[in-house]
């Protein structure tokens, strides 16, 4: 069974840069809880990866991969 690490949460948060209160805030979990996902001293529960990937701007797949790619074909803001 695959999970999401630490390393690409951090990861990609700080490419959307995000700060881990900016990033919970997104999800609604404290950014305690996010600071320990990216510590890697706990893990996300099932119910938040669909609001987790939105807010890093990835799929579920790259997530629990951790092969993500920046997509070239999206709309500029």
């Amino acid at each position: 069974m695959s999970y999401i690490t630490g390393k690409t949460i951090k990861e990609l948060r700080e490419r959307r840069r995000l700060t881990q209160k900016e990033l919970a805030e997104k999800i609604n979990v404290s950014d305690k809880t996010v600071s320990k996902w990216e510590t890697d001293k706990g893990l996300q529960d099932i119910g938040i990866i669909e609001d987790l990937d939105g807010a890093l701007g990835t799929s579920i797949a790259e997530l629990l991969t951790g092969d993500y790619r920046e997509n070239e074909n999206q709309a500029a803001n």
